[in-house]
Formats: C-alpha cells, structure tokens, sequence
C-alpha cells in the first residue's frame, strides 16, 4: 500500500492602493447659512485607479438645525464597485488631530461605492457650536485630512511567490549619513560641523559636483568647507534630503514650518536641488496666511518660482486680506526689494473685480 501524502499551500492576497488627501478650509464663517444639503468640494485626488473627493456640508447634509457641520467622502469617477476603508480627520494647527468631532468620527470607515457620485461619511462631523470658538483666534479655517485605502482584486496565489518588499535604499543612507562611516568631506555651517560623502552629493548636486570634482575643487581638502549665509539646521535639512530624497517630520508650529520652508527653499536653489525647491514650494503654498503671504511672495520673485508666486497673488486677489497684509513687516520689504510686484498684485485684485 502505497502511503506517500501530496502536501500543496496556498495564500489568499489582497492589493490594495492608499492616498492621504489634506482640504483646508478658509473663512468658514463665510460658507454658513446657505442651507442643508449645500457643500463646497476638494480637488479631485487619485487613488486605486479612481477618482475621489471631500465634500464639506457647512449647514449639515441634513436638517438639524445646522447644528452640526457634516464631511462625507465622494466618489468621482472610475470603475464601479470601489471597496474602500478611509477615516475622515479635523486636523488641529499643529497638525494633530482635534478632539472637537462628534464620538466616534474618527473611527476608520469601510464602504463599497458602487457607482460614481456616490458618497458616504460622517453627516454629523463636528457640533459647530465646539467649532467656532477656536477658529476665531486661528483664522477661520481649518483641515480636514482623508486617509483612503482602496481595497483591489483578491486571489489565491502559490506560496512559493516570493514577496518583494519595498525599497528602503533611503534608510541605509541616513544611516550612512549619521554613523559618519567613510565620510570624505567636512563642512562647517556658523561652527558646526558636518561630515558627509562627496560621492553622495555630487551625484545628487551639481553645484556640488563642481566644487567637489570640478573646477571649483577646494584646494585644501583637509579643511572643512565653509557654508555662509545658512543656518545649521537648514544645512542639517539639505544633507538629510541630499541621502534620503525627503524632508523629515516637522512638529513645529505653522509659523516655524513656514520659516523653515522658506529657508530650506533659498538653500534648494542655491545647490540646484529642483525637487527639493518644489516640496519647499508646496508646502509654502498649504501655509499660505495674511501673515505670511507678502514674504513668500518675496521669496518666490527672487527665486523664480513662478507656481509659488500664482498661488500668493491669488490668496490676495481673492479675499479681502490686503489691508491687513500690508500692515506686516512681510509687506513694506516686499514693497523695497520687488517693488513691481505690488503693480502686479493691483492687477490681479482689479481682474478680481471685474464681471
């Protein structure tokens, strides 16, 4: 009696696809009263080969007084039968999560939207008479924040399918970076030093490749290289980014993330890091205040960043901030160093204007 046994296994795999979306709301107070059942949009976002949205119901999606404002997630368009898991966030300035939402909003959702136009969410979201009181002191606005995965096809596949994890080419450079390990360059930065690999940044800079390999080859390479007119922590950044190819996490306020933006934009310029100046970019376009707007504006015309610059002249041209933005001290070195900037920010305000 033949007893040999056939043992085979199988696993049961699940893609999926996840995007995180961020809607800042301006002037809220501004979009009350219009009634249930009216909302204002996000930009469409992409996810799972599917178009999505936020909606914002200011007054509720139904009535109840408009005692709550409601937050739902929409499904734009692409292929029916989109399975998703998602939370919806009310995000505080800082960038943590309020504890202002109604109980139990900030549990993680799961919905299958079958056709497109379809939405689903929290009508619910947050008692606006909570809301109100800490908007008045921080501008009138707010963040709400999407964590969406789209759940894709499942099969069972053989277990000898070998699983490629995703690359993590940049943890081994940081490491490189901060054990210091064949470090072949030195730079001091206002008395600090940084040692790094000249390799690394010329291959990623050129104008470092130039001052390590090219022409401009420093002399004495026993010496540290001076770096003037940067601030330690902006150099520390660059280095940072220059080995991992992202910016690490800032938990500083909205004001000190803004500085340190523009900061580290002037340096992506200054070593040719275009993609590098474009993160500076956007996220000087998210912070964008009456405040702030003036010196990014400033900053953008010095530095030719033409995307940053449109999205300034039209937070003035389209509210009615530019009193209050020309008392700050942005605006009067604004007024010196770009001066013909001001007659485009007219233009723009009348063009604003016009029916």
């Amino acid at each position: 009696m033949d007893k040999r046994r056939s043992e085979t296994w199988s696993r049961f795999v699940t893609t999926s696809a996840q995007a995180t979306h961020y809607f800042e709301v301006i002037d809220f107070s501004l979009l009350e009263g219009w009634g249930a059942g009216w909302y204002v949009s996000s930009r469409t976002f992409t996810a799972g080969g599917r178009a999505w949205s936020i909606r914002l119901y200011p007054d509720g999606l139904k009535e109840d007084k408009a005692a709550h404002a409601s937050v739902l997630l929409c499904f734009v368009g692409g292929a029916k039968g989109a399975r998703t898991r998602y939370t919806l966030e009310l995000l505080e300035k800082d960038g943590g999560v309020s504890d202002l939402q109604a109980q139990g909003t900030t549990t993680m959702l799961s919905h299958t939207f079958r056709t497109p136009g379809a939405t689903w969410g929290f009508p619910k979201f947050v008692k606006k008479s909570k809301l109100k009181p800490p908007l008045r002191p921080s501008g009138d606005g707010f963040t709400i924040r999407c964590v969406l995965t789209v759940v894709g096809e499942s099969e069972p596949e053989d277990v000898t399918a070998i699983a490629v994890p995703p690359s993590d080419m940049h943890r081994h450079f940081e490491h490189m970076l901060r054990n210091g390990r064949g470090a072949d360059v030195a730079f001091e930065v206002d008395g600090q030093l940084f040692r790094a690999h000249r390799c690394v940044l010329a291959a990623r800079s050129p104008v470092f490749a130039a001052e390590l390999f090219g022409s401009m080859k420093e002399k004495d390479t026993a010496e540290p290289i001076k770096v003037d007119d940067m601030e330690p922590c902006v150099f520390e950044e660059l280095l940072h980014f220059i080995y991992t190819d992202r910016i690490s996490g800032d938990k500083r306020g909205t004001g000190d993330r803004n500085a340190a933006a523009q900061h580290l934009l002037v340096a992506a310029d200054r070593y040719a890091l275009d993609r590098l100046r474009l993160m500076c970019e956007a996220k000087l376009c998210r912070g964008i205040d009456a405040r702030t707007v003036a010196t990014t504006l400033a900053l953008a015309e010095q530095h030719r960043c033409a995307l940053l610059k449109d999205a300034c002249l039209a937070f003035v041209a389209s509210r009615d901030v530019l009193g209050a933005v020309m008392e700050t001290d942005g605006f009067k070195h604004l007024a010196v160093s770009c001066p013909l900037v001001l007659v485009e920010i007219l233009d723009k305000i009348v063009k604003g204007m016009s029916p």
